[in-house]
């Protein structure tokens, strides 16, 4: 009987021919922290190659891939069983995550709200809640000295005239009249709800609130031409439903009569040719008679040779 062993790189290799008939068998190296373990009895002798008669033809080779297969298993199954130094442990629960600072700081938009809802008082309280109580409206009337204070006819120094010819009355003055009548700190404005900010405006209502009495209630409302001003037309709003509220008072009523504001433009308004200094655009402008011409506009006088139209005229 001859044999023929091959060993390279941990492998081995070993032929024995006892007869005409010759096996063949093989073994590798384990993993390195099984290098000890025993190779289960299956993976030996896995490979046979019987060899015919010679003068039949070329070697019939026959590979028996079940006991293959068994073995790897076993083995798979030993080194899986081992423990792993590798395995990571999970992370400590207390473990903190650092934001970056663009991300720990948030900044909202103001043009998706304010968040600013009223606070909804307990029903059992003693305050009265203004975001939804109507308390005291119309329960009686006013002293007479705050009635003259209300009703009392406006001057007319006091009105101005938008560039579009609108006549209006400063918001400061509708407080002055409300802190004659009522006095500082006897009146008050209460939201009644949170500020609806749109792709181009600002709105929310509130009431008017004098001497522990609703008076009236109005939404306001203000422009507003980037996200910037936004905290100036919340502003604004507040003051638009100011003066509305105190319609309903009689405050300023001469500025919803047609006739009174006919009649003051009339007497009191003119309406002038402007250019504007940096644009040389030119436009007509409404404006008291007795007000100047505000940079940065200034009086356009058209030339004797024109037809009295400037030629960019804007309406």
């Amino acid at each position: 009987m001859a044999s023929l062993s091959f060993q390279r790189a941990g492998r081995s290799l070993q032929i024995i021919k006892p007869s005409r008939n010759f096996a063949v068998s093989f073994s590798t190296a384990l993993p390195r922290e099984n290098r000890h373990a025993a190779i289960p009895s299956e993976a030996r002798n896995s490979l046979r190659y019987i060899r015919g008669n010679t003068s039949r033809g070329p070697l019939q080779t026959h590979l028996k891939t079940t006991r293959i297969h068994h073995a790897q298993q076993a083995r798979a199954a030993t080194t899986s069983a081992a423990p792993s130094n590798s395995a990571q442990a999970p992370p400590p629960t207390s473990a903190k995550i650092q934001l970056a600072p663009e991300e720990a700081v948030r900044t909202d938009d103001l043009t998706s709200g304010l968040d600013d809802k009223p606070v909804i008082l307990d029903e059992k309280a003693r305050q009265v809640d203004w975001a939804r109580s109507f308390h005291g409206l119309s329960t009686e009337a006013f002293s007479k000295e705050a009635a003259e204070a209300l009703l009392a006819p406006i001057g007319l120094d006091d009105i101005e005239v938008k560039p579009d010819g609108i006549v209006y009355l400063p918001e400061i003055k509708y407080r002055r009249i409300l802190n004659k009548a009522f006095g500082p700190g006897a009146w008050g404005l209460a939201p009644r709800g949170e500020t609806i900010v749109t792709a181009k405006a600002v709105t929310r209502e509130y009431a008017l609130v004098a001497l522990g009495r609703l008076v009236s209630v109005a939404r306001g409302e203000q422009d507003y031409f980037s996200p910037e001003g936004i905290p100036t037309a919340v502003e604004g709003c507040k003051s638009n439903a100011l003066m509305r509220c105190c319609k309903d008072l009689g405050v300023a009523s001469e500025l919803w009569d047609p006739r009174f504001i006919r009649k003051f433009i009339a007497e009191h308004a003119k309406e002038v040719w402007v250019e504007h200094q940096q644009t040389q655009k030119r436009r007509k402008i409404w404006m008291r008679k007795d007000d100047q011409v505000k940079y940065p506009f200034k009086i356009y006088t058209p030339s004797a040779q024109g037809s009295g139209r400037p030629n960019n005229a804007k309406y």
